[in-house]
């Protein structure tokens, strides 16, 4: 069947691309083999350009031509892994969606599978679940395991361990995702707070495709504090934990330099009450400053300003009356949504 012959594909594909032109195309065609093998021509893949810098969006505009599947979303400036893929969750209209990055890491071809699981066990979500990281240093698979681990010990969330953004899922669970108006998203851990029937998929994650990752240390860093903050207040409960082990030593402090002073013994040296001073003054700023960052986030979410603003959608589509309304002109999806 047509792409635009029908208003609601079987599957929808979703995936960011930043800088991605030495291997968009080798993406695309295998996603696309992949669809067609396990959907045949019922589906809509969703590519969107996170403010690449590089020739991303020419080679975009280039595979929708030839390509009547595929829409090429342009966002306005680099929004960010996760808002850009809360971009296209909020465009796509298939009644199953599919999540991966553009780099091949994560294997297109592992589609099938993942739909057959789904239908046999009847759940809403099946997730990828790495088993092996093959060109990652030891020092990235080593942080990851310990912020999973971490999550689940602190987090509200379940999240499941070695899992990412490689993942199925119903309309009804993309429905619940798209009306938690977060500004600042964890995509995986909001999912895997939902509940219902998720299922997991091991696979061995291959090397990028091509390129160097664009994910940064700061950028990892960045996210995996968004997923603590966003699922648990445990970091404002440890400086509680910290503020009364912190009293309690100057309680005993103060009861030791009283009991010296009693028995007339001087107690001298500025510099031990100089370095007391320092350490007290050092842990309520950084008190201080977590709590700032919680207070922030509730400021910033506040303005419900929208999520994204998109520039740019082409498309062959011409059934589709939004997508082709959105092409036309600027367009914002509002965190109401």
């Amino acid at each position: 069947m047509p792409l635009d012959a029908r208003m609601t594909p079987r599957l929808s594909i979703v995936a960011p691309c930043f800088n991605e032109e030495a291997g968009l195309q080798e993406f695309h065609r295998r996603m696309s083999a992949a669809a067609e093998q396990t959907v045949g021509a019922d589906y809509e893949l969703i590519l969107l350009n996170d403010g690449s810098t590089d020739r991303t969006w020419s080679i975009l505009a280039e595979l929708t031509r030839a390509d009547p599947h595929l829409l090429a979303v342009n966002l306005s400036r680099r929004h960010g892994h996760q808002l850009a893929m809360t971009a296209g969750l909020n465009i796509c209209r298939g009644a199953r969606i599919l999540t991966i990055d553009a780099d091949l890491q994560d294997p297109p071809e592992l589609l099938g599978e993942m739909w057959r699981l789904m239908e046999r066990s009847d759940a809403e979500v099946v997730y990828g679940v790495r088993r092996e990281r093959q060109g990652e240093s030891a020092v990235k698979r080593g942080t990851a395991a310990l912020f999973y681990r971490l999550m689940r010990r602190i987090g509200h969330a379940d999240l499941p361990v070695d899992s990412g953004d490689f993942r199925l899922m119903t309309r009804r669970i993309l429905d619940i995702l798209n009306a938690m108006p977060e500004q600042h998203r964890f995509i995986r851990g909001m999912v895997s707070w939902i509940g219902l029937r998720q299922m997991a998929l091991a696979y061995d994650r291959a090397p990028r495709h091509a390129g160097a990752s664009n994910y940064s240390l700061a950028r990892m860093i960045g996210l995996a504090f968004d997923a603590l903050t966003s699922f648990s207040i445990a970091p404002l409960r440890l400086a509680s934990i910290l503020g009364v082990v912190v009293g309690t030593l100057g309680l005993l402090m103060l009861g030791y330099t009283l009991g010296s002073w009693a028995l007339g013994h001087v107690v001298a040296g500025w510099t031990s009450l100089t370095t007391v001073v320092l350490i007290l003054g050092s842990m309520q700023l950084i008190l201080f400053g977590l709590l700032g960052e919680y207070v922030g986030r509730l400021y910033l979410e506040t303005k419900r300003r929208p999520l994204f603003v998109i520039d740019q959608i082409l498309t062959q589509d011409a059934s589709a009356p939004e997508h082709h309304r959105i092409a036309r002109e600027p367009s914002t999806v509002p965190s109401e949504v």
